[in-house]
């Protein structure tokens, strides 16, 4: 392991510089032309949208206020539901939603000290053209996303222009089958592949050199890890851009999210919450400077 003052200041470093082709810091006005792409009528409904879910999640409102910092911790919205269960009624975007975020941030804030972390979560529409002010995006429950054409040509549009994604939390063949028919939309012609084990990305921070199952907090207190039947090994693996350089990180049969969300709790395993933290710190400062 590295130490943690020398690689917050070469990730503050890499942020600074992190201005990737079509995204701006969100500080800086939209980018030129995307007011225009949207109709008026279009562009409020987003915003109202957006202030109907402030209202419902408080701290979101810290997210709309802190504009200029350095990293947020962004998750995306999408269209997709399992019932109400799936999200609190809010859709599968929103499972672990936000204790989940602002438990791993408290920790990410804790460790790279010198970085200008936003601290609360930042959830942005695959649809809304803010989202490619963010650099790094997170997206969970896929297995159960049904995404809209407009969803689909702004993650498209998001990293194609240098954006960096990461997936969580699904689980067997079926729900793999339908994240791959949307990534073949998305990104058409890109192959998912195996991540080999020496990657750079597994030791941009931590040294991780195996791939655990990942728990949610009701199996793990059961004494059970995977949450499908028959095979359900854990994997990590990813798209690619042209120059070799990881643009979407696949996690499936596994679940950091949970691990985010219920590290305090004495019947979570350690060493899992451990692993998905140090795992998670690894895709952020790869995503931030590849």
């Amino acid at each position: 392991m590295r130490s943690a003052p020398i690689v917050a200041t070469a990730l503050a470093a890499v942020l600074a510089a992190a201005a990737v082709t079509g995204m701006t810091a969100r500080s800086d006005p939209p980018p030129e032309g995307v007011a225009g792409a949207a109709s008026a009528s279009v562009l409020s409904e987003r915003a109202a949208a957006r202030d109907r879910l402030l209202e419902r999640e408080p701290g979101l409102a810290q997210a709309q206020a802190e504009w200029g910092r350095d990293f947020y911790f962004t998750r995306a919205i999408y269209s997709g539901s399992r019932g109400w269960w799936g999200g609190r009624g809010r859709g599968t975007w929103a499972t672990d939603f936000p204790k989940a975020d602002r438990q791993f941030l408290f920790i990410l804030h804790r460790l790279l000290t010198m970085l200008d972390l936003h601290e609360w979560e930042n959830p942005v529409s695959l649809a809304d053209p803010e989202l490619r002010r963010f650099p790094f995006l997170y997206m969970l429950e896929v297995g159960y996303m049904n995404l809209s054409e407009a969803e689909i040509e702004g993650l498209r549009g998001y990293l194609e222009a240098g954006g960096f994604l990461v997936v969580d939390d699904f689980w067997g063949e079926e729900e793999w089958y339908n994240f791959e028919y949307h990534m073949s939309r998305i990104l058409p012609g890109r192959r998912i592949e195996p991540i080999p084990p020496d990657h750079p990305i597994f030791h941009q921070f931590y040294d991780i050199d195996d791939i655990l199952t990942v728990p949610s907090i009701n199996n793990a207190a059961r004494g059970r890890y995977e949450e499908c039947w028959g095979p359900c090994t854990p994997t990590v693996r990813g798209i690619f851009n042209d120059r070799r350089e990881l643009m979407v990180v696949i996690n499936h049969n596994t679940d950091l999210g949970d691990a985010w969300e219920w590290s305090e709790n004495p019947y979570y395993p350690i060493d899992r919450s451990t692993y998905a933290y140090e795992l998670a710190i690894n895709y952020i400062i790869y995503g931030l400077s590849h």
